[in-house]
């Protein structure tokens, strides 16, 4: 018997992870990592998307009142009608996670759907490839503050499974190491929420941050979940269970 799936909600938080199919690698070099990014934001708008000549037409705008090819790449130039807000998100070898809010009509699905495709046109050329990249995404509704933070916390910890395998289950051998590790990732928003500049314009931070407590607050609860793990079952209701692997 089929199981109707419900319906996304606008203006609900979402836990939404895209894992590369057959557990595959999805970015296997820095520039695959970059290109997720640039995906996250520039497929995040219900509008078509050229990027390249839209990327041509901006520079040669900006160029033409005198800006350097700097300036031009700090800024936003075009205003965007928005799928989601990005509230946090993380990339790892064969997965992503996000933590979303939605804002249009089944914005979530839409939104998955030209990340997936994009990036997946990207990734078949480069590596020479056909077929589909990603599995169907899975996504968890977040309905508490509670289970908001344990979210926040869940995703900007796991890259630490990929210096320390197996960590959830067993003591950290470097607690130094894994939290010096965690601040420096570059490809998730915490070091954005914990006031290093990264990747700032992907993520909205003033909701999570009124939640948590500013930056302090954000890089004490990861800390402090890091130093003292809670049981893995504090996690069952905003995860699924295959987001516990690398």
């Amino acid at each position: 018997m089929l199981v109707k799936k419900e319906p996304l909600i606008n203006d609900e938080i979402y836990h939404v992870i895209m894992r590369g199919v057959g557990d595959s690698l999805i970015f296997k070099d820095i520039n695959d990592y970059y290109r997720g990014i640039f995906s996250i934001y520039e497929f995040n708008n219900t509008a078509s998307v050229s990027i390249f000549k839209r990327r041509l037409r901006r520079i040669t705008e900006k160029k033409k009142q005198g800006q350097t090819l700097s300036e031009i790449s700090s800024e936003i130039f075009d205003q965007r009608d928005l799928f989601v807000e990005i509230l946090v998100f993380c990339f790892m070898p064969n997965h992503i996670h996000l933590l979303v809010k939605q804002l249009k009509s089944d914005g979530i699905s839409q939104f998955m759907q030209k990340v997936g495709t994009g990036y997946a046109v990207y990734f078949n050329k480069k590596y020479n490839r056909k077929g589909h990249l990603f599995n169907k995404f899975k996504s968890v509704h977040i309905a508490t503050d509670d289970q908001l933070k344990n979210v926040f916390t869940y995703i900007h910890a796991n890259p630490v499974s990929l210096i320390e395998p197996g960590w959830k289950e067993k003591d950290i051998e470097n607690l130094e190491k894994v939290i010096e590790f965690l601040n420096n990732y570059k490809w998730s928003s915490y070091q954005d929420y914990i006031g290093v500049k990264n990747f700032p314009s992907i993520t909205s931070r003033d909701f999570l941050f009124e939640v948590i407590g500013g930056e302090s607050g954000c890089r004490e609860l990861v800390e402090s979940w890091v130093k003292y793990k809670k049981e893995i079952n504090s996690f069952k209701n905003i995860t699924l269970e295959d987001t516990f692997l690398v």
